[in-house]
Parts: structure tokens; sequence; C-alpha cells
């Protein structure tokens, strides 16, 4: 079953951290990517821009409307994603937990995508 691992983390400009902290950190994720890809499980994923440059689109009653920003006020953002295929949610749920943002408060949303036969 194919899952969509949703990265959710409160984002922190970088005057919050120095160079040697973002550097240790992205080795991290770079580290877990590669073997997250070894597995052959992931099928893809990406990080997103911060969402000060986020647009969210509506279109009530054929108006477009769009405003800036996320539209749900939280304290952390949807900051990248995986696609993978997974045997279970067991196999999903134990690549979510090696993630490296988890440890500073981050979380991981786990969708199932739905399938449909063509």
């Amino acid at each position: 079953m194919r899952y969509l691992l949703m990265v959710y983390a409160q984002e922190q400009p970088e005057s919050a951290t120095s160079e040697q902290e973002r550097q240790a950190y992205m080795a991290k994720w770079f580290s877990f990517t590669d073997e997250f890809q070894r597995s052959g499980m992931m099928k893809g994923g990406e990080v997103l821009q911060f969402t000060v440059i986020v647009i969210t689109f509506r279109l009530p009653d054929g108006k477009r409307v769009t405003s800036d920003g996320p539209f749900a006020e939280t304290k952390e953002q949807l900051g990248g994603f995986f696609i993978i295929d997974a045997d279970n949610l067991d196999t999903a749920l134990e690549w979510s937990a090696k993630m490296p943002h988890l440890p500073w408060g981050g979380s991981v949303e786990i969708r199932p995508i739905m399938e449909f036969n063509q």
C-alpha cells in the first residue's frame, strides 16, 4: 500500500541556529533519505519552501479568492513529504520514527493513498 508521509515542524529563521547546527541537522536528513531510498520503499519526496511565500486559493461561488499563507493557524508547518510503498502501516510508522525532526517536537502525518483500479 502507498502512503503519504507529511513532515511537520515549526519553521525557524536561519538566525535561530548556527551554520554548524544547520549543517549537522541537514546531514541527518541526507543520511535518513539515503537509507530510505536504498530500502526501495521510497517512491518520491520533496522539501517545501517556507510558508511565508504560500498562497491559499479558493473558488467560492465561482469567484477566485487568494490569501497569503497557509489556511490553518498552527505551530507546525508542512515542510515536506515522502511517498512510500510499504507492506503495512507498521512499516510506515517505523520509517516515520527515524525522521530527524521528531526530537525537536515535529510530527509526521501518515495518510494512506487511495488506489483506483484502472
